[in-house]
């Protein structure tokens, strides 16, 4: 940001304070910041984060409608920038999701795509959980439209199952805009005079500076596995909650919450004493209490671990994830088995 003024030269200067802010976020600033970004109901709670953060407010963040699987409306998202606009706020950012953190939805990317390109949106894809599908060939239509996006988060430590954290956001752009965002030109740290190429310098780039060297743990593990060794870790995951699914289904007391379509695997467990009550009136909420019970069980006798939550207005249920390489056909079918004998009382 060589060519605008530091920003201890703004105080009192509101003409050059908005400027810096048009330049470097494409924020319009007015008595009140009236921005609108849209995401989805089941989109990461970092995305309301991010609004504070960046002193937008929470309250600009307007939420599109999802449908029965997860999955973002295209059809409601239009009609948020719709009302949006209408309201005199100015939509700039829509931010999509592939594999939700709770039911592993997959956003419609394409028509999310047409909506931001007819409005000149800048279209982000939260792809921290799926992202590494596309390393499967069997897998990877899940996330067709991706190449669309103008940002992309990326987890590898998570699907990959690499050291945490090792995290990537990829760009489209090509003219440095993480530097021209966050670069400060501290001649102290980011010296321009340096023998090798000062581009190399990722410190002045980001937001914190010193951070660890997340991209090496990629490397390392991509070099051991190669590029057919991580497909062959995603295409498992994918075979193992599938043989998870189907073992479910063949046991009395397992309802699936709705058929997956990624490695989140959503049930609950049905105790004896609720089974074939589902028409009594507080069914629900004595189902809801289960899984808690459960989950308690299992932590103070050391034998597993499964998360729990409840999701819009479904109570409690068991989000099993399965990723961990190590697992195994034995692995899931303990699971069924110690759920079982841990609510056989319930």
């Amino acid at each position: 940001m060589a060519d605008l003024k530091p920003l201890f030269s703004l105080d009192g200067d509101l003409v050059a304070a908005e400027a810096l802010l048009r330049d470097v976020f494409g924020i319009v600033v007015d008595e009140v910041i009236r921005k609108g970004t849209s995401a989805s109901e089941k989109c990461h709670y970092s995305i309301k984060k991010g609004a504070a953060f960046l002193g937008l407010g929470t309250d600009s963040v307007w939420i599109v409608k999802t449908d029965e699987r997860g999955k973002m409306m295209p059809e409601d998202l239009e009609r948020q920038i719709s009302l949006a606009e209408a309201e005199g706020a100015v939509p700039f950012l829509v931010s999509a999701t592939s594999g939700t953190t709770v039911l592993g939805a997959f956003d419609p990317l394409e028509a999310i795509a047409d909506v931001c390109q007819r409005h000149g949106l800048w279209l982000h894809v939260d792809a921290a959980w799926g992202g590494s599908v596309l390393l499967s060939q069997t897998h990877r239509h899940l996330l067709d439209g991706i190449q669309r996006a103008d940002s992309v988060a990326w987890n590898p430590h998570k699907l990959l199952a690499a050291g945490l954290q090792c995290s990537a956001l990829l760009l489209h752009d090509t003219s440095n805009l993480l530097r021209r965002c966050h670069g400060s030109q501290a001649s102290y740290l980011f010296q321009q005079d340096k023998f090798y190429d000062v581009a190399l310098d990722t410190g002045d780039k980001v937001v914190q500076c010193g951070r660890r060297v997340d991209c090496l743990k990629l490397w390392l593990m991509w070099k051991a596995q190669g590029g057919q060794g991580l497909e062959r870790r995603v295409d498992r995951a994918f075979a193992l909650a599938w043989y998870l699914v189907e073992e479910l289904k063949k046991r009395e007391g397992f309802e699936l919450v709705i058929e997956p379509e990624f490695v989140n695997v959503c049930f609950w467990f049905v105790p004896p004493s609720l089974r074939g009550k589902q028409e009594n009136p507080d069914y629900s909420e004595r189902l809801a209490k289960v899984a808690p019970v459960l989950k308690e069980r299992m932590v103070k006798e050391g034998s597993m671990m499964i998360g729990y939550q409840p999701h819009g207005t479904r109570g409690n249920f068991f989000r099993m994830i399965v990723a961990n390489p190590a697992l195994t056909r034995a692995d899931m079918d303990f699971l069924l088995n110690e759920l079982e004998r841990l609510g056989q009382d319930l």
